[in-house]
């Protein structure tokens, strides 16, 4: 005799899928074109059929918790051979804004960060931050003089680290809180579906399981197996390793000025320049090639999240570049305004990362994680 399942709908769920992309939701009629269109859905129980299913009827506990949402990759084979032109690609990606928002605290933050009409305070926050901090502190100059452009001698290297340094440590709580109940809840429902006999998470071999699924991140393979869109790969691989190199950068740096007390500019020879520069510019291009696929694809859906992410990126390397080459050219208010501009990003990207599309990143490397170490293949 089967289970009996008691089905409770989430009619307010199924409302805010709709509201974040998944309009077409209903008109999903299961005839499973999705599901066998779908070059990196598993063969054991694949989706998004499933979860086509379950958004259907509201059921908000198997999706939330779901680490399949997080294995598609969005590349739009399913939604461009729909019959019913359901768009299962665009459901899913709204599935994973709400994810994002449920697993992130305060949610009152979250709310605030997906919200159009909240932008202007986002931005303000830390811009009234440094202002007043620096003022209080007296590590801000509004005329810091001098024959040669020294971004430090406006804002202090000891002003900006004071405030960056707590909000990417904000950024990690949120992120490990979220990620605790993420966790637990992906493998209570991978238990429940039968995608794993295992009882518990074992930290060594999920740690394990991490390694050996970076490589498949960083060569973007599940990106290259689509069909519809394989073209992406190319702006988001750029988009990453802009990031990655920033960070890697930035960590190089702060390592420099703090250790050694070797303070900047430092020369354009300098090998991590190098690094930035090319990181820089690989943000940019990427960033502009993304949006310009967004724009052409008539067919599906852009969200708010979709574009404050990628002008966030944008706004990043253009600022970070200009920043540069405006010190570069002897302009010196021009400089240490866009140099405030670029502050202001680089704090949104870490106090407001949790809450915003680039925590897919995150959430996406733990379930592509979880699913290598359950072995669903």
């Amino acid at each position: 005799m089967s289970d009996a399942y008691l089905v409770e709908p989430d009619m307010g769920f199924i409302k805010e899928v709709t509201a974040l992309g998944g309009a077409d939701l209903k008109k999903c009629y299961q005839c499973a074109t999705c599901s066998v269109v779908c070059p990196i859905s598993p063969d054991n129980k694949p989706f998004p059929r499933k979860e086509m299913i379950a958004a259907s009827w509201g059921l908000k506990d198997k999706l939330v918790g779901n680490a399949d949402i997080w294995l598609c990759h969005n590349c739009g084979d399913c939604s461009t051979r729909c019959p019913r032109g359901a768009k299962p690609g665009d459901v899913l990606s709204a599935i994973r804004a709400y994810a994002v928002t449920e697993y992130a605290i305060p949610k009152a933050l979250g709310k605030a960060v997906n919200d159009p009409k909240k932008l202007p305070m986002l931005l303000g926050i830390p811009a009234v931050i440094f202002i007043v901090l620096g003022l209080i502190t007296g590590l801000l100059h509004f005329a810091p003089g001098g024959d040669e452009i020294v971004h430090s001698h406006f804002f202090s290297s000891w002003l900006v680290d004071m405030i960056m340094i707590p909000a990417f440590i904000w950024a990690a709580i949120v992120f490990a809180l979220g990620l605790k109940r993420f966790l637990a809840d992906i493998h209570a429902n991978a238990i429940l579906d039968g995608k794993t006999d295992k009882k518990s998470i074992d930290p060594l071999e999920f740690g394990k399981a991490f390694l050996r699924i970076i490589p498949t991140i960083l060569k973007h393979d599940k990106f290259n197996e689509c069909t519809e869109n394989r073209e992406r790969s190319t702006a988001h691989m750029m988009v990453l390793f802009g990031f990655i190199g920033l960070f890697i950068v930035t960590n190089i740096f702060f390592v420099v000025l703090y250790v050694f007390q070797i303070h900047g500019p430092y020369s354009q020879l300098n090998p991590v320049k190098w690094l930035a520069n090319i990181s820089g510019v690989a943000l940019v291009i990427g960033s502009v090639l993304m949006i310009k696929s967004r724009l052409s694809q008539k067919d599906s859906v852009s969200s708010y999240k979709d574009w404050s992410l990628l002008g966030l990126a944008l706004g990043l390397g253009l600022t970070g570049m200009l920043t540069e080459m405006t010190r570069l050219g002897g302009l010196a208010g021009v400089s240490y305004a866009m140099y405030f501009i670029h502050l202001i990003f680089v704090f949104c990207l870490f106090a407001y990362l949790p809450f915003s599309k680039l925590a897919h990143l995150v959430y996406r490397t733990v379930a592509m994680t979880y699913a290598e170490y359950a072995n669903r293949k």
